[in-house]
């Protein structure tokens, strides 16, 4: 039988619901020890001096490390997993990101120092010991402010702070288009940043083997394999066989948890240092500083019509704030798995779309809950509605008006956009159609006008996206 239409019965609950679950933090070796790491409560500002006497004096006590010490070590920087050069053709500026900062912090929550003792509470108490002194400087946070003259640089070695541009779709043609638009609507908005929240928060165990030089890394990740291919060979640079990533039980990620943290490698690297076991785990408030954002951008969108209402032409141009270093699938995300879907359902003939990185002193942004997608979905979607306020035309038929006609894929060719995708099938105006009847459409706009005559508001909202889940489409 096929269990296409089938209601599949999930087989993982039952550990769940009885309590038998295991996640990372749930996890003790024998002679565990416990890290608390000492973050910046600056944005921005360079480190003068680390005072650790006090703490290494503590009761249980094992080690308290820094990054001069790790890089000493040979430990390199947390890398980006993609990289999206100039749509210039220059190579994309990729700043170290260091697990524990050298030198220099650059947003609030940057580790600076890690201390290792026998209990989670001694850790605790000996990190409020450290004492660091701080030059502070001028910070910058907004993504269109970081980019202008005179404002705070954060990285040297990136003028502007501008890590890359990159551009999709034919520039020429799309302002042709626009310039000769009957009707053009125009928005401007800012898509906030956002912050994971995890049921379960983000855990990291080191245990290095000097039997047998071999790590073992216990993490709550959405994808050991990627997380053992950038510690091994990247930061760490030791043979990937010698690396074995154990990913248990994860409570909740929808994204945060697939990159590569600096915890991670703060857990390995100092496990060989002591030559024990050594457990992170982050307290809530912790996980709002070290657990990757998302969105946070700034976007100015036009799009132009013909007199009988067909889209003619649509020009994005967006500022995305990457944050103050690059989190491992960050730079693919405000691009391409942002600007390839602007065409969204519509047939537009004409695109262009540009988007500009910057850095900021904070947290670094990533994929997080549909990441590029939903950013695209949301600047089309408010374009037709505000569109079709400006034309005086029902949202919905608006929408049918400029859908890309039914094609199957088979009879008919997938569709190619204007933005580099091919789509297999769809017939959008038969699924608006669907949704119309099932939500009494032509009954809601007369309870929307009764409503107005009687001094309440009411709203119908619309959204008719397209969706590439898991980097589809496939080719």
């Amino acid at each position: 039988m096929s269990v296409l239409g089938q209601s599949v019965k999930r087989v993982e609950d039952q550990k769940f619901i009885t309590g038998k679950g295991l996640y990372t933090d749930d996890i003790t070796l024998p002679n565990m020890t416990y890290a608390a790491i000492v973050r910046s409560p600056h944005a921005h500002a360079n480190i003068k001096n680390i005072d650790a006497s006090a703490a290494i004096a503590a009761d249980g006590v094992v080690a308290v490390l820094n990054g001069e010490e790790m890089a000493a070590d040979g430990v390199g920087g947390l890398p980006a997993g993609w990289q999206v050069d100039f749509k210039n053709g220059d190579t994309m500026k990729e700043p170290p990101h260091p697990p524990l900062a050298v030198g220099k912090v650059r947003h609030v929550g940057d580790a600076v120092v890690v201390v290792i003792a026998e209990s989670r509470e001694q850790a605790k108490d000996a990190a409020e010991l450290v004492k660091i002194d701080y030059e502070i400087l001028d910070a910058v946070v907004d993504v269109v402010d970081a980019q202008k003259s005179g404002a705070p640089q954060i990285h040297e070695d990136v003028p502007s702070n501008i890590p890359f541009d990159w551009e999709l779709g034919d520039k020429e043609a799309t302002d042709v288009a626009i310039a000769g638009s009957t009707h053009v609507t125009t928005i401007e908005y800012a898509n906030q940043r956002l912050i994971p929240n995890a049921i379960e928060p983000r855990c990291a165990i080191g245990d290095y083997d000097n039997t047998r030089d071999y790590y073992t890394l216990y993490t709550s990740s959405q994808n050991p394999h990627v997380i053992r291919l950038l510690m091994s060979a990247f930061v760490m640079g030791i043979p990937e066989h010698k690396v074995r990533v154990v990913s248990p039980d994860v409570g909740g990620g929808f994204g945060s948890k697939i990159f590569h943290y600096a915890e991670e490698v703060i857990a390995m690297w100092s496990s060989k240092r002591i030559g024990l076991p050594v457990k992170w785990t982050a307290e809530r408030s912790e996980s709002f500083l070290t657990d990757a954002h998302g969105r946070d951008h700034f976007t100015k969108a036009e799009m132009g019509f013909d007199q009988d209402g067909n889209i003619v032409g649509l020009r994005i141009d967006t500022h995305a704030n990457m944050g103050a270093y690059f989190s491992t699938f960050a730079p693919c995300i405000p691009t391409y798995l942002y600007g390839t879907l602007v065409q969204g359902l519509y047939t537009t003939p004409a695109i262009h779309i540009n988007v500009t990185a910057a850095f900021t002193n904070t947290v670094p942004v990533d994929a997080v809950r549909g990441a590029g997608r939903p950013e695209a979905t949301y600047c089309l979607e408010r374009l037709l509605d505000q569109a079709a306020h400006e034309l005086n035309k029902d949202p919905a038929e608006l929408r049918r008006q400029n859908f890309i006609p039914a094609f199957d894929g088979v009879e008919q060719p997938g569709y190619e956009t204007q933005v580099a995708l091919v789509y297999d099938s769809g017939d959008y105006e038969a699924v608006l159609d669907k949704a119309l009847k099932n939500a009494n459409y032509a009954d809601l706009r007369k309870k929307q006008e009764n409503a107005r005559a009687e001094g309440r508001l009411m709203g119908i909202g619309f959204s008719t996206y397209i969706e590439a889940c898991g980097i589809a489409p496939s080719a």
